[in-house]
Formats: C-alpha cells, sequence, structure tokens
C-alpha cells in the first residue's frame, strides 16, 4: 500500500539520460572491453541537458531517485558529479560490484520494491529494454532518447549487466 503523505518517486537512470557517456564508450569497443577504464572516466561525463532539466523540473513536485546499473565501487565519483553538475538531492542506488544481472531485470525489482510503499511517478531511461519491461509492468516511462549510445554500450546493457 502507497503511502500518500510521502511525495511521489521520480526515477532517473544516470548513463546517456543526465551524463553523456560518448566520450568513454570507446572503452568498449576493445575486446576484453575496459570496465575499469569505462567507469573511471564517468567523473569527466558532460551533463545531458534535458535530462538535467528534467530532474531539476520533478524536484519540484516529486523526491528524484537516482537508479543505476554502475557498480557500487562508483558511489564516490557519482555522488560527487551529480553535485557538480547541480542536480537534485535524491538516493542514489547502484548495482552491487558483483551483480551482472542485466538491467531491464535489476530495474524492475527495484521499482516493483519501491512501488510497495511509494507512488512511482516516472522512470527516465535510455535503456530501451529497461523501459519496455517497464511500461510492460505499469509504470510511466520517458524514454531518454537524446544521447547517442553505441552498439557496444547496448550490449553491455542487455547482454552483460555492466552499467
Amino acid at each position: 500500500m502507497t503511502d500518500h503523505h510521502k511525495p511521489s518517486l521520480a526515477v532517473f537512470d544516470l548513463d546517456n539520460t543526465l551524463a553523456d557517456t560518448a566520450h568513454r564508450q570507446h572503452f568498449l569497443d576493445r575486446s576484453p572491453r575496459d570496465w575499469s577504464g569505462f567507469f573511471a572516466a564517468a567523473p569527466q561525463d558532460p551533463p545531458v541537458a534535458e535530462g538535467v532539466a528534467l530532474a531539476r523540473e520533478s524536484a519540484l513536485t516529486c523526491e528524484v531517485l537516482y537508479l543505476t546499473g554502475r557498480p557500487e565501487r562508483c558511489r564516490r565519483d557519482t555522488l560527487g558529479w551529480l553535485a557538480e553538475h547541480g542536480l537534485p538531492e535524491g538516493r542514489l542506488l547502484m548495482r552491487r560490484n558483483d551483480d551482472r544481472r542485466p538491467a531491464r531485470r535489476t530495474k524492475l525489482e527495484t521499482l516493483r520494491r519501491l512501488a510497495r510503499d511509494r507512488e512511482i511517478r516516472m522512470l527516465v531511461d535510455d535503456d530501451e529494454l529497461v523501459c519496455d519491461d517497464t511500461e510492460r509492468a505499469g509504470f510511466t516511462v520517458v524514454r531518454a532518447r537524446w544521447a547517442a549510445r553505441s552498439a557496444a554500450l547496448r550490449d553491455a546493457q542487455d547482454g552483460e549487466g555492466r552499467t
């Protein structure tokens, strides 16, 4: 049962929703993929104007929550990036360092858990499979189609459970 005394949640993905990963996607074109390099370069991500504007606008009426497939070891860099770019304060939920399940599964599980006692106003995400599954489950989705995603990143999100 949702708690109507708490504000609704606006849930935002990070990579290619709020943070432009184009400059670091080359780390995923290698074999094997260079995940350490990919995540180490994240603090240099430029913000994605459309996503940042939507997060700020959402914070006026909702509690903002960040839900990312980035591993927990990236928490300090990620919190620093959010603060540096003036994003609204909000909880940051990250993947366990050893969790390789697909984002479409982990994010939907998290949304269902959050929805037990909170209204989820929307999920904003760039991953089409995450968006598809989330919509099928009855959640409102905003598809973040404002940043370019490489084929390597798409494969990593969909098949390797890495981001």
